[in-house]
C-alpha cells in the first residue's frame, strides 16, 4: 500500500503516462467541485443552525429554501462521486486491455493478480 499511487495502479496497462495524467486530472478537478460544494454546505448549514436557534418566523421560513438548496448540494455531490467512480473503472479497464497476462504491476513493480469483480 505504501509508495501506491494513481498513477503506479493505472500504469499496469497500455495507457502508461497519458493515461496517468488523465486520471490524475479529473480526480483533481472532481474532488475540488466536491470541497467546494462542502464548503457551501458547511455555511448553509450554519445559516440554517442560527435561523432555527432564532425561532423567528421569517427565519424559520428561510430555512426551507436552504434546506431544497442543502439537499440539491448532496445530490450534486452524489453524482460526481458517481462520475468519478465511472470514470475510474474505464480508465482501469482500458488500462488493463492492453495487458492479457492478468497481473498489474503496483508503482514498486511487483506484479499482483487482477481482482475480478462480480457482475
Amino acid at each position: 500500500m505504501e509508495g501506491d499511487s494513481f498513477s503506479g495502479m493505472a500504469n499496469g496497462g497500455g495507457g502508461g503516462g497519458q493515461v496517468d495524467g488523465k486520471l490524475v486530472q479529473t480526480f483533481h478537478k472532481s474532488f475540488v467541485q466536491v470541497q467546494n460544494i462542502l464548503d457551501q454546505n458547511r455555511l448553509l448549514i450554519n445559516e440554517i443552525n442560527q435561523n432555527h436557534e432564532s425561532r423567528a418566523p421569517d427565519n424559520l421560513t428561510r430555512n426551507v429554501g436552504l434546506i431544497r438548496e442543502l439537499n440539491n448540494n448532496i445530490r450534486r455531490v452524489v453524482g460526481l462521486y458517481a462520475d468519478l467512480s465511472a470514470s475510474f473503472a474505464r480508465t482501469m479497464d482500458a488500462s488493463s486491455e492492453g495487458d492479457s497476462s492478468g497481473t498489474l504491476r503496483s508503482s514498486d513493480g511487483r506484479a499482483g493478480q487482477k481482482r475480478v469483480r462480480p457482475g
